[in-house]
This record gives C-alpha cells, structure tokens and sequence, in this order.
C-alpha cells in the first residue's frame, strides 16, 4: 500500500512579519523540518494501523499433511483446509487456511519440505502426518524423532501447533500398535500441545464415509472430520487470538 503524502502550506506560510530576509529563510527551513517531521509521523501512524489491521485480520494456518489432508480423489474445493476453513467461516472465525497435504507424505518427507511448506508469517500449524509411517512398517521411534524435529522446528519459528494423532493399522501386530499410537499424546505432553486423538475417528471402517480403499475418506467422510474436530481447532484459533 502507498502513502501519498502533501504539504498544503502555501509557499512562505511560516515567514513573520517583521522579520529580515535571513531570518525569514532560517524560519522557511525550520517550519519545512516541522512539517516534515508530521507528516513522517502521520504515516508512521498510518502505516502502523495498517500492520495493526493485518495482525488483526484472519488467522494464518497452513495444515500439513499427506493425502488426508491433500485431499485424495476428491472434487477440488472439497478436501479438509476447505472444508474446515468454510465450516469456521460460516461460525464467525475469520482463518486463512493453506493446505500444504501432499499424498505419500511421510513425517520424513513433511520435514523435508517445512521451511518452503509453511510460510514465513504463519501462526498455527496442524500437523497430520504419520499415516504413511505406519504404513510402511517405519520404526516408530523413528517417526517419533521425526515429528518432534517438525514440532519444534516450528516452535522455534514461533509457530503454534495443534497435534492430529493417527493409530497403527491393527493387522501390524499388537507390538506394533503398542509402540506407534501413544507417540502423539507423548509429543503432545512433552511440547503442551494442543491434541486431536485420532484423524480419522468417526470414518475409517465405515464404507460409507471411505473411498474404494478404505482408508481415504470421501467429501462427506472429511465433513465428519471436520464437524469432529472443529471444537478443538476452535480452541487453537482463540490461543491464537489471545482469548
């Protein structure tokens, strides 16, 4: 935004009568140093309320994900930044949300890409990675280590993170599920972390609400996701709002 800025004093404006040609000169720059201290200030003013309204505007989130979040064979406009951005609009929160899912995304491949990913004036993050690491049989401390190097990469940023936990796939063993399904209430205690259990609570096993495969979930199974997890976005949009 340009500030177009004019001096409307007319020529001579802060001569005295009285005064000798010296002194009327020494007045012309002193009045001219006043007033361009002013407007300076005017502007400062402006430009500060226009930071101030930017600051104010709505909230900055990027959602980092895989396919969950990119939106997997799913009409464009449908996928879960979408569908969550138009569900907290329609509710009188005012967010931006970016989607940053890109399908096959491991936690790996999430920190590969956060520094290009996630934008420099981002606020909050929501963080849903981690299904692919199951599914790919990925040591789960390795993808512990992983998602605790994004978590507090993003926290050095000064960037907020709402944690989206994913359970192990049941048919990997009990040994499996027992090391996988507690790292994100883990990393969400040791960070204070805000903690959405379970992506995909209320819609994976029910083929109604998945695609063919089972796993992805179709435009009306990412509405159960979003109507699921909405209170707790809600929450993480106020602790950014100072509320």
């Amino acid at each position: 935004m340009a500030i177009e800025t004019r001096s409307r004093a007319a020529p001579g404006a802060f001569c005295s009568y009285g005064v000798s040609r010296d002194g009327a000169e020494l007045r012309r720059k002193q009045g001219a140093g006043i007033s361009r201290r002013a407007l300076a200030l005017g502007a400062a003013i402006l430009i500060g309320g226009a930071e101030r309204a930017f600051a104010e505007g709505p909230v900055r989130l990027v959602a980092l994900g895989d396919s969950l979040t990119a939106g997997y064979s799913l009409p464009a406009g449908a996928g879960f930044p979408q569908a969550l951005q138009t569900k907290l609009t329609a509710a009188g929160i005012a967010v931006n949300i970016v989607n940053a899912g890109v399908s096959g995304d491991t936690t790996e491949d999430g920190l590969r890409r956060l520094d290009w990913s996630v934008a420099k004036d981002t606020q909050g993050v929501i963080l849903e990675l981690g299904a692919n690491d199951a599914l790919r049989g990925f040591p789960p401390k390795r993808t512990e280590a992983t998602l605790e190097e994004i978590i507090t990469k993003l926290q050095g940023r000064g960037i907020a993170v709402l944690l989206c936990g994913m359970y192990a796939p049941r048919n990997l063993g009990a040994d499996y599920v027992s090391a996988f399904d507690p790292i994100y209430p883990r990393l969400a205690q040791k960070y204070g972390l805000l903690l959405y259990p379970f992506f995909l609570d209320g819609v994976v096993g029910d083929p109604k609400l998945t695609l063919g495969d089972g796993l992805h979930p179709t435009a009306e199974g990412v509405q159960v996701i979003v109507e699921r997890i909405l209170p707790t976005v809600t929450t993480f949009v106020g602790k950014l709002q100072g509320h």
